[in-house]
């Protein structure tokens, strides 16, 4: 990455590079194999790496193929693989990445590949979908009210509703590369985030299903997850304390 200076910068003045992007690219009508291309491209070290994905779309090749949408760290759809770790690239700021170095951008793992930096997200979505993530009550509120709560119980599972349903935890897990079938890391925070609110009935339900060889006994507890959550989840933590409410019951 070069850092432009055609004229002196002025204190506090936004810095301009031009930043080597190296993108891993494959498109199935076409290509036997993915293979990586390199791109140049003026950026500014305020942009994010979607800015300069954007400017190569934009300007250089209308064929770059990746999801995004809000673009603020909240839809969770522009998860990718950055310089080998799995983030958000509307999170992830090019001044915080080695400008001496070309920035490395793939797709996320785990998951099939189906074009660029596109995986097909439906086995992820299965695997959330089965573990009913939604609040399971035979009881019925009382009529004109909501379901009361205390905020210590609220405070129970509040880590585990941060999750955006980005993929990053999951397709970071070695476990997730190589056995198609274990639920993942996201499946498992979202079980947890019903399991341990107290409004839910459904909190064994959730607890069969994932008391199985694919299910958390298949974690490894390598962290990778906690550390590619973009929301900062303790996904480690939420995994162990599933296996600990399997074995001993919800507290």
């Amino acid at each position: 990455m070069t850092l432009v200076t055609d004229a002196p910068a002025e204190v506090g003045a936004v810095q301009a590079y031009t930043a080597t992007l190296i993108i891993r690219r494959f498109d199935p009508d076409v290509d036997a194999e993915p293979y990586w291309q390199d791109f140049d491209v003026e950026v500014y070290s305020t942009d994010r790496v979607l800015d300069a994905l954007h400017k190569i779309k934009w300007e250089q090749d209308g064929s770059l193929t990746f999801r995004r949408s809000c673009a603020h760290g909240i839809c969770g759809s522009d998860a990718m693989r950055i310089n080998g770790k799995n983030r958000l690239a509307c999170k992830t700021l090019i001044k915080d990445l080695d400008i001496s170095k070309p920035i490395y951008v793939e797709a996320i793992k785990g998951l099939p590949l189906e074009k660029d930096l596109i995986v097909d997200m439906e086995p992820f979505f299965e695997s959330y979908r089965s573990i009913n993530p939604f609040l399971m009550a035979t009881s019925k509120p009382e009529k004109g009210k909501e379901r009361v709560q205390s905020v210590v119980a609220r405070e129970r599972f509040d880590d585990t509703t941060k999750c955006i349903l980005c993929a990053a935890c999951t397709s970071s897990c070695p476990v997730f590369w190589t056995d198609g079938q274990y639920f993942g890391p996201a499946a498992i925070v979202n079980a947890h985030r019903f399991i341990f609110d107290d409004r839910d009935e459904g909190a064994q339900v959730r607890l069969d299903i994932l008391n199985d060889k694919e299910g958390v006994w298949r974690c490894r507890t390598t962290f990778n997850c906690s550390e590619a959550c973009p929301r900062g989840i303790q996904v480690t933590q939420a995994i162990a304390e599933v296996k600990q409410a399997i074995l001993r019951g919800k507290p």
